[in-house]
Formats: C-alpha cells, structure tokens, sequence
C-alpha cells in the first residue's frame, strides 16, 4: 500500500498537482489545503491579512476527476470568501481530503477538530483558524490500517511551540487512541506547521508513533523563507515501512510530498 501526502496549497500549482497524482501509484491519498466552492470551478483568488493567493475554486473536484477511481472523503475546518476572476464574492469551504484507491474498501471513517470548531468568516484571518483531522480505516492483506491526516495550526508568529499547539498535539494523540484497536497500523501525516524539535512529537511518541520525517526539507523551490520544515509522517509500526521518500520533484506545491509504502 502506497500512503501520499501534501499540502496542495489550495491547487495554486494545479497543472502540475492534478499531472502527477494520476501516476503516483497513491493509494491512499491526503491532501492538506483543500477547497471546495458550490456550484464554482475554476480560479478564485484567496486572501487574507497576510497574503493574497491563486486558489482552484474546487480543488476537491479536480482531484476526483484524475482520480476518478478512488472513493473520496473531505471534510471542512473553516470557510471563508474568495473572489473568481470578475470580481464575484463566494463562499469557500477550506479542508482536508482523503482519497482511497478503488481496490481498497473503507471500513472506518472518524474526524476531530484538534484545533477550534467550524467557523464561517466574513473575512479569513491570518492566524487562530480551525483545525481538523480526518482518519480513514482501510484493510490490506488482512491488516487493518488507519491513516490519520492533519493540516496543523498556522501562526503567523512562526512554527514554535505554543500552549494551542500543546493541546492539538494532544487532541491528535486522543483521537489516534480512540480509534486504534488491537494490531491496527496507524500512519499520521499531513502539514503539521511545526519545527523538528516540538513537543507534539514527544505527545504523540507517547502515543506509540515515531515520526520518519525528523529534521529533513519538505519545502520546494516554491517557498521562499527560510525555515524548510512543516510536513511530517508518522507510523505506529516501523517494522512495516518498505519505502519512505520525501519528493524534491514534482513540484506540484510549495510542500514536498511524503510517500510510504507499507
């Protein structure tokens, strides 16, 4: 079983996201920054105290239609206004989705907020938006999997340890341990917005996982500061990995995309 996951930075490099994933060999796929626009497609411009940024207005659509096989699973943290190429105000759902190859069944489905709770805003904020986890339950080969996906806490502060990023860590932690039963191989993963040396990786190694990523660049070419960390995968089990891989290409984000096959 091949797990992918990335930030796909709301579709700004959709050309190349929506190339790639078809041949990627995903089975289960996680993206982070996912949008979902009723009733719009195309391109819708997102902006907040921060930044102004090119965003599919349904990104969640155009992965199912590369992936037109693969049952899909999106939940929303926030939703917000964006604005399509004539000036039009819409409403945006913001999340995270899930994608499981066809030849897969799902037996569970279960999600947390780890930060907040779903808010509509009249204007996105910079910093302080909700945060959800999305855990979808798969079985291979007679082994149950799960795989948990988070985008994690943004601060404009910067990616250090904070009392909110203590409690998400510890949100995930219960979540993981909630869903878990005997002889599951649980796999976190996503854009935790954090650096190597955080607290959450000791919450969640107490949790039973230990994280593969360590202090390794999951930033492409794309993204100018010059703090390179914020994705990270964890297993429960690292006698199942077979392949671990961070990709320096494609750029389809300015996140790296983690690959494990298990």
């Amino acid at each position: 079983m091949r797990i992918l996951s990335l930030n796909a930075w709301g579709g700004a490099l959709a050309d190349e996201l929506l190339g790639w994933l078809p041949g990627s060999g995903g089975d289960v796929v996680c993206l982070q920054e996912v949008t979902r626009t009723p009733g719009l497609a195309g391109w819708t411009r997102f902006a907040d105290g921060e930044r102004s940024l090119p965003q599919r207005a349904d990104l969640f659509d155009d992965v199912r239609g590369v992936l037109p096989r693969h049952q899909a699973i999106f939940v929303t943290s926030d939703s917000g206004p964006v604005h399509d190429d004539s000036g039009g105000r819409h409403r945006q759902d913001f999340g995270v989705a899930t994608f499981v190859g066809a030849s897969l069944p799902i037996v569970g489905v279960d999600s947390e907020f780890v930060h907040g709770q779903f808010t509509v805003h009249e204007e996105w904020p910079d910093t302080d938006r909700p945060r959800i986890a999305l855990a979808v339950r798969t079985v291979e080969r007679g082994r149950s999997v799960w795989v948990v996906q988070m985008h994690g806490l943004r601060d404009s502060a910067g990616k250090g340890d904070t009392p909110a990023r203590l409690h998400q860590a510890k949100r995930l932690a219960e979540l993981v341990g909630r869903i878990r039963g005997p002889g599951d191989l649980v796999v976190v993963c996503g854009d935790f917005n954090l650096l190597p040396g955080s607290e959450t990786f000791g919450v969640l190694a107490e949790a039973g996982l230990t994280d593969l990523v360590g202090a390794a660049d999951t930033r492409t070419s794309h993204y100018a500061k010059p703090v390179r960390h914020a994705s990270y995968l964890l297993v429960s089990d690292v006698a199942a990995v077979e392949r671990f891989e961070i990709l320096a290409e494609p750029e389809a984000s300015d996140h790296r995309a983690l690959v494990l096959d298990v």
